[in-house]
């Protein structure tokens, strides 16, 4: 587990730890971070394992990583491996303490039988719609299944001739006996079991009937020794049913549950359904697309963990649903990048601009630090010629009042090197500009005495013969809407959400990018070299965050 981490702010889970532990109630804390392995882990995962981990890293005890995979017609291993990639990569550890509920499956079913033997379980012959009809609403209690009234001799065989395989998917389920007119609708005698002749990701072909995920989980707690079982507020009513089996079995440890207000992040939806899909259905590239708010999404387009870890202390820990708005996060970001990226010059949209009175073939290198405020960054070698590449957004020939960049008659300085001013410029025959023409000031080269004359703008540009070329994917917000919702919600897509721009011109320090370094493209914004699709001297960068934000506006 992951031990640089300073002491987070206070909330009411830490009081409720630190009160445990004071008043010897515990001796040691156990938390568990529980994904069904139905999926990618998302963002709002994220702020779940911070907190497990970082509350038992904090007080000196232990987080398990369980995988609740109680259905194995969803979950996959490629979701398992997934998962243990984003919690390392965000910085935790579980060392010898991960688990699967499946492990428990044979205690699972034994504490089954012990509740048919006390008459609080029965299997059921109605159908899942006719379960669902039976149960009632919220202002009307439910209707007893006549399976009810079936003998624990006659429930105990049914059940072993389910677990033995003798009946068809959907035939039969075990369900506990508690209260059909209770008001949570969660104790209206709820499903425990159905039978499922499906092969298990993890459990192999051993089992053709499965648990449900509210009989497991609490009892996956009590195996392990789990002292908080910490999950969202959608779980809030299911703590009445959770307590219930814990007062029905003989489980050697009991556990409580505390609920957090889940993260709600705009501009993006966090449903494992929605998420899939749009997997399936080709909107985005995969799960690690870098537009999802997957955790492995998040991380190709760049994002770094140390701003993920930030992003969860800085929006805390409650009690209340609210809506955090993407721009906090993208900001969490810049602040971590703008601290450890290099700055480098990278030209999305070349436009070729020539010095006529540099002279040709000459190069020379220039020195430039890699950051202005972290000298030990150090610094590269720059080669600049008499052929350069600048951003076409930097010249204007009818400039608007306040330009600052590149104009006829105008001086402007290349970042690191020398003042131009532009002479002229060269047409296709459409009458588009293909060169802007300059001359420079042989006295004005950065860093030498008396070098630094003012002028009104500074650009970056690349050398045309030493520059690489590169792919760069330059990603946006995935939905048009803060609440991309309702049964529309797929139209809600933002078809800006990437722009592919494959004639990018990169300073040569950059083709030897790894995946996964990130940089400043100065004046553009922060960009990563993609783990995924960057090779050895030709990578491919994804934009991580603007300098900005550009939707702060909108």
């Amino acid at each position: 587990m992951s031990t640089t981490e300073p002491a987070h702010v206070t909330n009411f889970l830490r009081t409720i730890v630190e009160d445990d532990l004071k008043s010897g109630k515990h001796r040691t804390i156990v938390t568990r971070f529980p994904p069904e392995p139905n999926g990618y882990l998302h963002i709002g995962h994220a702020k779940s394992i911070c907190l497990n981990f970082g509350l038992a890293r904090d007080f000196g005890g232990r987080c398990h990583l369980r995988f609740d995979d109680t259905n194995p017609v969803k979950e996959e291993t490629e979701y398992i491996e997934s998962i243990k990639e984003s919690v390392r990569w965000l910085g935790f550890e579980w060392g010898e303490h991960c688990y699967y509920a499946s492990d428990y499956f044979e205690q699972l079913y034994q504490w089954a039988e012990s509740l048919i033997i006390q008459g609080k379980a029965y299997v059921d012959d109605l159908t899942a719609d006719e379960i669902r009809s039976y149960r009632g609403t919220l202002t009307e209690p439910g209707k007893e299944s006549p399976s009810r009234s079936r003998t624990a001799e006659e429930n105990l065989d049914l059940f072993r001739r389910m677990r033995a395989g003798e009946f068809p998917d959907g035939a039969k389920v075990l369900r506990a006996r508690i209260d059909m007119a209770s008001p949570n609708i969660n104790l209206r005698d709820p499903v425990m079991y159905r039978i499922l002749h499906a092969p298990h990701p993890h459990a192999g072909d051993k089992w053709c009937i499965y648990p449900m995920y509210d009989y497991a989980h609490g009892q996956s707690d009590a195996i392990e020794g789990i002292t908080h079982s910490i999950c969202t507020l959608e779980f809030e009513d299911h703590k009445p049913l959770y307590e219930w089996f814990l007062d029905n079995l003989p489980v050697p440890n009991r556990p409580r549950q505390y609920e957090f207000a889940r993260l709600n992040l705009t501009y993006a939806v966090m449903s494992k359904r929605k998420l899939l899909q749009l997997v399936k259905d080709g909107d985005v590239t995969g799960w690690d697309d870098p537009r999802m708010p997957t955790i492995m999404g998040i991380r190709r387009r760049g994002f770094t963990p140390e701003a993920i870890r930030n992003f969860c202390d800085t929006i805390g820990v409650g009690r209340s649903d609210s809506w955090i708005d993407m721009s906090i996060l993208e900001e969490s970001v810049r602040q971590d990048l703008n601290e450890r990226a290099p700055r480098v010059m990278a030209v999305l949209r070349p436009l070729r601009l020539v010095i006529e009175n540099y002279p040709e073939g000459a190069t020379e290198d220039l020195t430039i630090a890699y950051h202005p405020q972290r000298p030990d960054l150090g610094s590269r070698s720059v080669p600049f010629g008499r052929e350069l590449f600048i951003e076409r957004d930097d010249f204007m020939e009818v400039p608007p009042k306040g330009f600052k960049r590149l104009s006829p008659g105008e001086e402007i300085r290349l970042r690191g090197a020398y003042i131009v001013k532009c002479t002229g410029v060269e047409r296709d025959g459409e009458g588009n500009v293909t060169t802007v023409r300059c001359t420079y000031d042989p006295e004005t080269r950065s860093g030498l005495p008396g070098s630094e004359r003012k002028v009104k703008g500074v650009i970056h540009w690349v050398s045309a013969t030493h520059a690489v070329t590169a792919e760069v994917r330059l990603y946006d917000r995935l939905f048009t809407v803060p609440n991309p919702s309702g049964d529309d919600w797929k139209e809600l897509l933002n078809p800006l959400s990437v722009e592919i721009v494959r004639d990018c011109r990169l300073e040569p320090s950059l083709a030897l990018a790894r995946p996964e370094d990130r940089f400043q493209f100065e004046r553009q914004g922060y960009f990563c070299a993609d783990r995924v699709d960057s090779q050895p001297g030709a990578p491919v960068f994804n934009r991580t965050v603007t300098l900005r934000d550009s939707w702060a506006k909108k």
